[in-house]
């Protein structure tokens, strides 16, 4: 298993106080682990997994340069510049079709990883049962449209007419609670290591908000909408504290000023926060992870620029936060404004 690569190595982390895991010794024979990753596209992922010799902001560069290679040589198999990418016994992925043990890669867009790696990995190592992640990450999703929560009733369409559910709006999050019911009904059939030991859904992530922040409108709906969208996850899923973490939608770093943008941040944040969410629920603040153009492999701004350092620092970041709403060790604290202000 991969535990036995150094733990040290995983958690070291670029401003972050110590974080060190204490595995609990829960049983290994016990239930499988249940987690649902959802959202858009960056929970999909665009982190990019190889490109030229040296270039900036690929897996590839990341665990080879020496000033990054310690804290992502965990990843890998054997020598760094061979890439071949450690494989997981104990965590396994459920995306769609794809199916198979935590690796580099295969759940995500295509040559590229999403926030699962960090999540999965970081969990994986806390945990002594196996671990399952379902993913669930369509692009170009509204909170406001397609993953519409049942509570928030109908959407108003820009007329002031009525759209119902069933007509594109809330098909999403019907399908992501059909999606993850699908997928334990089959869940030893689909991951044989898994079968015959039951499961407990015990987190939800979620990483999302690029399409409501292109609406005025949807931005201000965002803090009712994402409030229904817990309530009733928890109550279609049956577990009615389920542990709740929400990745800040915080591509653009400390220098977004988009006002609709931080609308969404502001909103994420406060729901967690809130007094009726906060003991089973946890905002990650991500703007500190984002990395600009000129150092990631592509100038796309709300992909997170496609760099893969961003997307896996927002997975353990939110692995982390989980792992304190399970009773694990405390998060270590994220900045919560631009450094040296």
């Amino acid at each position: 298993m991969s535990r036995s690569i150094s733990l040290g190595l995983l958690l070291f982390a670029f401003s972050s106080p110590a974080f060190a895991l204490d595995a609990k010794g829960l049983d290994a024979k016990g239930k499988v682990k249940v987690f649902v990753l959802a959202g858009q596209s960056n929970m999909e992922g665009h982190g990019r997994i190889q490109g030229k010799p040296g270039q900036k902001g690929v897996l590839t560069t990341l665990v080879t340069d020496p000033s990054s290679a310690k804290r992502y040589v965990h990843l890998v198999d054997g020598d760094p510049k061979d890439a071949k990418w450690k494989v997981r016994d104990d965590v396994f992925v459920s995306y769609y079709d794809s199916k198979g043990p935590l690796t580099v890669g295969g759940f995500a867009a295509r040559g590229a990883f999403g926030p699962e790696l960090g999540f999965g990995w970081v969990l994986g190592d806390y945990l002594e049962e196996p671990v399952l992640l379902i993913k669930y990450s369509p692009g170009g999703c509204s909170l406001a449209g397609p993953f519409r929560p049942p509570s928030s009733g109908p959407a108003s369409g820009k007329g002031g007419e009525k759209k119902p559910r069933g007509k594109g709006v809330g098909d999403h999050y019907d399908a992501m609670i059909a999606a993850v019911k699908k997928q334990l009904a089959n869940l030893g059939e689909d991951f044989p290591a898994c079968d015959g030991r039951g499961y407990e859904i015990v987190g939800f992530g979620w990483h999302q908000g690029w399409n409501d922040g292109c609406s005025r409108k949807d931005s201000l709906a965002y803090d009712e909408n994402l409030r229904n969208f817990i309530r009733d996850v928890r109550k279609d899923l049956g577990v009615p504290e389920l542990p709740f973490v929400i990745g800040g939608s915080g591509f653009g770093g400390w220098g977004q000023k988009i006002d609709r943008r931080l609308m969404i941040m502001d909103a994420q944040k406060t729901v967690a926060e809130s007094k009726e969410f906060r003991e089973h629920a946890r905002y990650v603040e991500t703007r500190g992870f984002f990395r600009d153009g000129d150092v990631s492999p592509r100038p796309i701004r709300y992909h997170w620029c496609c760099n893969a350092e961003s997307y896996y620092l927002i997975g353990e970041a939110m692995g982390r936060s989980m792992l304190e709403l399970l009773g694990g060790p405390k998060a270590p604290a994220l900045p919560r404004k631009p450094s040296g202000k």
